[in-house]
């Protein structure tokens, strides 16, 4: 049975999203965007809020790109959650948005994506990358980008939140 790319890619979506509300189970909201300390030593390791504002920021650009409408990216996100923000310790809860306001741009952005995708012809897949630089290198069309937006960045993201629960004593997932 063929498979277009864009279900291909959104099948791998599908897995990663069902992951990622899965690892949500029973994290509290005040302690969200705080470094654990197991043992009483803290760790300096990308938060819950920090890794699910971050991923937030990638539905946008995968349907900008596939040329599909994409919800708009609040400013304090693109502050706080881009390739090259800092996860920092949130102690008094002021620097970052709060926690289900974070998810729920997540949850929307890719359940809009994952639809998105199914429906993108396959040409549309096969274009250049339009990044530039490394990104380009290793993902040169923009299908590879984007299997690799929906499943390896993704699964790797959700790979730190796992260890965070651990770290949090809130076990697996």
């Amino acid at each position: 049975m063929p498979r277009s790319l864009g279900n291909i890619i959104a099948d791998s979506m599908k897995v990663s999203v069902s992951y990622a509300e899965r690892l949500l189970t029973d994290v509290p909201a005040d302690r969200a965007a705080r470094f654990p300390s197991p043992g009483g030593v803290v760790v300096a390791s990308n938060h819950a809020a920090f890794i699910y504002g971050h991923l937030s920021l990638y539905a946008p650009k995968i349907l900008h790109q596939i040329g599909h409408p994409a919800p708009s990216v609040p400013e304090e996100f693109e502050l706080r959650f881009s390739k090259n923000a800092t996860c920092l310790d949130d102690v008094d809860g002021d620097l970052y948005p709060a926690f289900d306001e974070i998810v729920a741009f997540f949850l929307e952005g890719h359940r809009m994506t994952m639809g998105a995708l199914r429906s993108t012809p396959d040409a549309i897949f096969d274009q250049g990358n339009p990044a530039e630089g490394r990104m380009k290198d290793l993902f040169p069309t923009i299908g590879s980008a984007q299997a690799f937006y929906c499943g390896g960045h993704m699964m790797m993201h959700l790979g730190q939140m796992s260890a965070w629960r651990r770290m949090m004593g809130l076990g697996p997932a």
